[in-house]
């Protein structure tokens, strides 16, 4: 009969911290993660690849690079010194403009702002860093005025593991809620901005919310409402003057929960995986690629935006003819047949259950396409008038 494991929590974290520096490499840092890259890994959870190596803190860039598939995912040089500097002027003279657009924008029944605290969240680490965070909320909720959180530090569990997140900023308002700001240096024309960079300004933000309502449910039962409305600011028109919007992220919020709550537990992918896998980016190429596809992987078209591997895992894709590289729509119609292989020859009569909805569209499809091709040829042929 077996034994049940009796492995305490606390020795079970820390094998898995071990394994994970044993897949990423002794010798090389961690990359922390962070709201983007979580974002990102919500929308794909059924891929074990992303999932392990977010996990284990791995350059998913540098790997990239020396699999011979290097990604120009990310931000510019130009871009991210051009949001500091905006970022700078929004939080000038204490936040006192943030704090404006949060009043106008958030919660414009309130007192104004004209005075506000700003904490000092200076800690060591990221656990100091975000147990200072939780302190000063707390303190903030309590003193019934303005309070502006510049860069906090917040933790989240995903999938078994912490992830330490940093919003541009949270504001407490003086009914004690929390409220997340995202500063953006893409601009807002005439009141509105470019919808797609909303969307994932939105669902960066829905990170932020959830990793807030952790700190609220630790800190018991009246713990302050986190506001799932959050204020957007970016540059007015074509100025450097700060716009704010309110936007409503509850749906992102829902989708994110449920798409992290799904995630398989990285302790259950590293423990599938061989003993001498390693990601480490200086191995040889041959053992750093086998290593990679041992870990299952999810590409999908949408990955090339969102994750710094997605060269390499649609060079992979195509190679072995599976249709998700073609798109999860297309993949959700096709049913049981997985490669295009299978697609052609169910197309052709050659294989696949003709009662299968898939297989007796592919046969539909593939008559007409015959049909219009042989109409075609005989227009051709037919001598002129």
């Amino acid at each position: 009969m077996p034994q049940p494991n009796r492995t305490s929590p606390r020795t079970r974290e820390k094998r898995l911290r071990h394994r994970l520096t044993e897949l990423r490499g002794p010798d090389v840092p961690a990359k922390a993660l962070d709201a983007r890259a979580l974002a990102a890994l919500a929308a794909n959870p059924g891929c074990h690849r992303r999932a392990i190596l977010d996990g284990a803190g791995v350059d998913k860039a540098r790997l990239a690079s020396a699999l011979g598939a290097p990604s120009g995912f990310g931000q510019s040089q130009f871009a991210l010194t051009r949001g500091n500097a905006f970022e700078a002027r929004v939080k000038a003279d204490g936040g006192a403009e943030l704090l404006r657009l949060a009043h106008a924008g958030l919660d414009p029944g309130a007192v104004p702002p004209e005075e506000a605290a700003v904490p000092d969240l200076t800690a060591h680490g990221p656990e100091g860093r975000t147990a200072r965070t939780a302190l000063a909320l707390q303190e903030a909720t309590r003193s019934g005025g303005w309070t502006l959180l510049d860069h906090p530090m917040l933790a989240l569990d995903v999938a078994g593991s912490l992830a330490f997140l940093e919003p541009d900023a949270v504001v407490v308002h003086p009914d004690g809620s929390w409220s997340v700001v995202e500063i953006k240096s893409f601009p807002m024309l005439d009141g509105a901005a470019d919808p797609a960079k909303v969307g994932a300004a939105a669902r960066q933000a829905a990170v932020y919310v959830l990793a807030l309502e952790e700190v609220a449910a630790r800190l018991g039962a009246e713990a302050p409402r986190v506001r799932h409305r959050v204020l957007l600011v970016c540059p007015k028109d074509f100025s450097n003057l700060p716009a704010g919007s309110a936007v409503d992220v509850r749906k992102q919020r829902a989708v994110t929960a449920r798409q992290l709550a799904r995630l398989t537990r990285i302790e259950e992918i590293a423990g599938a995986l061989p003993e001498d896998v390693c990601f480490a980016p200086d191995q040889p190429a041959g053992e750093l690629t086998a290593a990679v596809e041992a870990v299952p992987a999810a590409y999908a078209p949408e990955c090339l935006s969102a994750c710094e591997l997605a060269f390499h895992c649609r060079d992979r894709s195509r190679a072995t003819g599976t249709v998700t590289h073609l798109g999860r729509p297309l993949r959700a119609e096709l049913g049981g047949l997985t490669t295009v292989e299978d697609v052609l020859a169910a197309a052709r009569g050659m294989s696949g259950d003709p009662d299968d909805p898939a297989v007796a569209a592919l046969r539909r499809a593939a008559a007409l396409r015959a049909e219009a091709l042989a109409d075609a040829a005989h227009r051709e042929a037919a001598p002129c008038p």
